[in-house]
């Protein structure tokens, strides 16, 4: 069962005209179980709408009469289709001078519904007035706050005293504080004011409790819609839009698509965009070359004439504004649409010249001749301004190729085949220029250029070139020198210029030819051999030079190919040269063929044969023949004494007429076992090593020895050089950093034997207990222990210096310390002393005449001045 209300009276505050969307009412029909879904209908649709939700709103502006003072709402069950009506009256409301501190107006009051009681065993309800309605409120109010909105109440408060609250969103639970109730009267006030934008509406619940707390009323449910207030304007997604649009399009082209949004209601007025063009730059063509759905933002041409040639660029002014467009109540927002107008084939390139020149020289390939140059007003480098050139006539050989410059649109004439010049001294192509895509359709033009290409050929000094190359000549072997084999001339393809060629020889590798440097007539100059090593499969290749005497000079080469034919010029020989075979006749034979360095019919079937003499050739050996080409030789004898033997075979070949050779052979007999194998030592000559192997291993063994003997002597010496080397030098002559020039290099390596004996003391010996102490190396300070060096005693007394040199020679060798290169040792002690006094002495008579020098003899050539000047004589 619906409840319905028989008049909604409205009041209006304004007093002439009603403003388009304005909300003035909301309508809620409901059942008992309020579970049906119901569908809303104005009486007046032209004048009033109704949502979904009940809102009630003028569609446009009117006056306020008797006309439009009533009209009806239906409501419809959409489930049973069953349908309600309600009235509403319009009137003016009068406007109160304390209208401007605070709205005169009765509150609402809503009162708790009554439970549901048992009767009988069923369920009653006692019937109610009205049904709670949804309390509407618009948004952005500007008070004054608390702004009080209705008035809850229960009929038990007659009897109890009791508090109200409410609760959910808005209330207890955030955003909190936006609505509040007073706990005693029921009062139920708005604090402040509301954003739809952010909370369309909200769900409160009001309950009813004693002062106990218990409860005395069910819940019930209040809601509150914000009404949409147009607050905010149109904003588009993108300030800047950019679209593209082919030139040329027909009208109703779709260009791109703008959007914008407004945070208004999008079901209300002040959430309906709509969309127009402000301005259009350039206004060329026609300064309405596009349009825009209001409703959608589709952009899409209207007009025809797009050329990109002439404008490639439009800017559009768009206008969004919300309440349907209205321009009194809407907002707006503008925004940029920027839209190009892209290319299309609709101009052919063209030759900027209708001939063009060119010149090559002959036989060049992969030269640019010419350079075709032609204009287009498309796109740069795009497919509908990139050309591609083609030749349609005048090279029917295909000597020439047009390539594209990729940055210069310019078509490049190459020559891919060599051109002669004698053949052919000019070439007058036809080429065609069209573009790399087919022209738009539509285009009244002709879809190619075709322009003419004049190449001229220059004549240059070509190669000489011989004919045939190579040449071949077929000659027997054997030619003596001076034979005249053949004319081997090259031609000049410059036929128009006036040259002379010369002949030089390139390659002979046996130098048996020569060739004239005028007529190229080539003549031998030595022996021509088929067996030569320079021959190949009996063909012997020589390579000659020809050259002209033009600018530049230019030179070709031929190659002349003589197929020498053989001769019989070669006698057979046998093969191999060395065998071995046992003393007695059984069971081994020697198997023997010949070696012919000619070729058939020069060469076998072969004739052995063993000569008369010596007469024991046939005596001891026989031979037989086996087939043309092997022969076996035998022992005659039952026994022949093991050694070997040199058997003369005689080799015939087949020629015409026949060569004949006597081959040696060389036999080794010797002693073998039952198996036919040799035996004795010597077999290793037959086995395998010949006399040469032997020899050349004997050789690498005296060799070896001599090494190793030559390497014993310069030890031994390398000894002696170090053992007599003069060690009492002054530092001043260190023989490390002095040279000591000598008029005699000595005498071999007897002037290297010192006998240090002779520096020994004739009168006294010391024994090697009292050696002195002092020998040092100047070179390097020892790190080890020191060796022990002789020393020499403090009291000076006489002593033996060659054996104290020895010491500490010896001494120095076993120093771990001493580097491994001869050094200078300093002795500190020079002996105890000598007998013959004070130098002074050599001034007087008594200076040691009696002494005897001649032992200085024996100290070699360095002490031969003083021996002359001291002993042997009267002198």
């Amino acid at each position: 069962m619906f409840l319905l209300k028989g008049y909604v009276c409205i009041f209006m505050e304004k007093l002439k005209n009603q403003a388009e969307s304005y909300v003035f009412l909301s309508v809620k029909f409901s059942n008992c179980n309020g579970k049906r879904k119901v569908q809303y209908e104005s009486s007046e649709p032209a004048d009033f709408k109704v949502d979904a939700d009940g809102m009630v709103y003028a569609v446009r502006s009117f006056p306020l009469s008797s006309e439009h003072s009533k009209f009806l709402i239906y409501a419809q069950d959409k489930e049973t289709q069953e349908k309600w009506q309600v009235a509403v009256k319009l009137s003016l409301k009068p406007t109160l001078p304390e209208d401007s501190v605070k709205e005169s107006r009765e509150i609402e009051e809503i009162v708790f519904p009554r439970q549901l009681t048992k009767h009988n065993g069923y369920l009653q309800r006692q019937k109610r007035d009205w049904v709670i309605p949804p309390i509407n409120l618009p948004e952005n109010s500007r008070g004054p706050f608390p702004q009080e909105l209705v008035r809850i109440r229960s009929d038990r408060d007659k009897n109890l005293s009791l508090r109200y609250s409410v609760t959910g969103p808005g209330a207890d639970q955030p955003p909190t504080g936006i609505f509040i109730i007073n706990p005693i009267s029921g009062q139920l006030s708005v604090t402040k004011p509301l954003d739809r934008e952010l909370i369309a509406r909200f769900h409160l619940r009001a309950h009813a409790v004693d002062i106990n707390g218990n409860q005395v009323e069910n819940p019930i449910d209040i809601v509150i819609n914000v009404i949409d207030m147009n607050d905010n304007r149109p904003e588009f997604l993108h300030q800047v839009w950019n679209g593209t649009v082919p030139e040329g399009s027909k009208p109703g082209t779709y260009v791109m698509t703008v959007t914008a949004i407004d945070a208004d209601d999008p079901n209300a007025l002040n959430g309906m965009l709509r969309y127009r063009i402000l301005s259009q730059a350039p206004s060329s063509p026609s300064p309405n070359m596009f349009t825009i759905n209001n409703e959608t933002g589709d952009i899409i041409t209207v007009a025809a004439g797009l050329d990109r040639e002439k404008v490639q660029q439009y800017t559009l002014i768009i206008q969004a504004t919300d309440m349907e467009g209205n321009p009194t109540y809407g907002l707006s927002n503008t925004a940029t649409a920027v839209i190009t107008v892209t290319d299309v084939n609709d101009n052919p390139p063209e030759f900027t010249a209708m001939t063009f020149y060119g010149e090559v020289p002959e036989n060049r390939v992969d030269i640019i001749v010419a350079n075709l140059t032609v204009t287009d007003k498309d796109q740069p480098h795009t497919p509908a301004w990139n050309a591609v050139y083609r030749i349609s006539g005048g090279d029917p050989a295909g000597r020439f190729a047009i390539q594209t410059d990729p940055n210069s649109n310019d078509g490049l004439v190459t020559v891919v085949k060599p051109i002669d010049f004698e053949t052919n001294r000019m070439y007058v192509l036809t080429v065609a220029a069209e573009n790399q895509v087919p022209l738009a359709k539509g285009i009244q033009h002709p879809p190619q250029s075709t322009a003419t290409v004049s190449v001229t050929v220059i004549d240059v000094n070509e190669n000489p070139y011989f004919a045939p190359n190579p040449k071949i000549i077929r000659q027997e072997e054997g030619l003596h020198a001076g034979t005249m084999l053949t004319t081997f001339t090259a031609q000049d393809p410059d036929r128009y210029m006036q040259q002379n060629i010369r002949y030089t020889k390139l390659s002979d590798p046996a130098n048996w030819l020569k060739i004239d440097p005028v007529n190229g007539q080539i003549t031998t100059i030595a022996l021509l051999d088929r067996e030569s090593p320079n021959v190949k499969n009996n063909i012997y290749n020589a390579t000659f030079l020809a050259s002209d005497n033009g600018i530049p000079p230019m030179s070709g080469t031929g190659t002349l190919q003589i197929y020498l034919l053989d001769i019989n010029d070669n006698a057979p020989q046998v093969l191999p040269q060395e065998a071995e075979t046992c003393e007695t006749p059984d069971p081994n034979s020697i198997n023997i063929t010949a070696l012919d360095y000619d070729i058939d019919p020069n060469a076998g079937p072969f004739a052995f044969d063993l000569p008369l003499s010596p007469v024991t050739i046939k005596r001891n050996w026989t031979i037989t023949r086996l087939n043309g080409d092997f022969a076996q030789l035998n022992l005659k004898i039952k026994f022949l004494e093991a050694g070997i033997y040199e058997v003369p075979i005689i080799i015939t070949d087949s020629g015409n007429p026949p060569k004949s050779n006597i081959s040696i052979l060389r036999v080794k007999v010797c002693q073998c076992d039952s198996n036919g194998d040799c035996t004795d030592v010597d077999r290793i000559v037959g086995a395998g090593l010949g006399t040469g192997a032997i020899i050349a291993i004997l050789l690498c063994i005296i060799i070896l020895l001599i090494l190793v003997l030559m390497f014993v002597v310069w030890m031994k010496r390398r000894d002696k050089e170090r053992q007599a080397k003069q060690l009492l030098i002054d530092p001043e002559d260190d023989v490390r950093d002095n040279i000591l020039k000598y008029d005699e290099e000595g005498g071999g390596e007897e002037d290297q034997d010192y006998d240090l004996s002779q520096l020994q003391q004739p009168d006294t010996v010391e024994p090697d207990a009292i050696k002195p102490v002092g020998i040092r190396r100047l070179d390097e300070r020892p790190i080890h222990a020191e060796p022990q060096y002789p020393v020499r005693s403090a009291a000076p007394h006489p002593g033996d210096i060659g054996d104290f040199i020895n010491e500490g020679l010896k001494a120095a060798d076993n120093d771990p310390t001493a580097p491994p290169y001869d050094s200078l040792l300093v002795f500190d002690y020079e002996g105890s002393g000598s007998t013959a006094g004070s130098l002074s002495s050599l001034n007087s008579s008594s200076s040691g005449g009696d002494q005897d020098y001649d032992y200085l003899n024996d100290w070699g050539p360095r002490f031969k001045k003083l021996a002359d000047m001291y002993g042997g004589g009267d002198d």
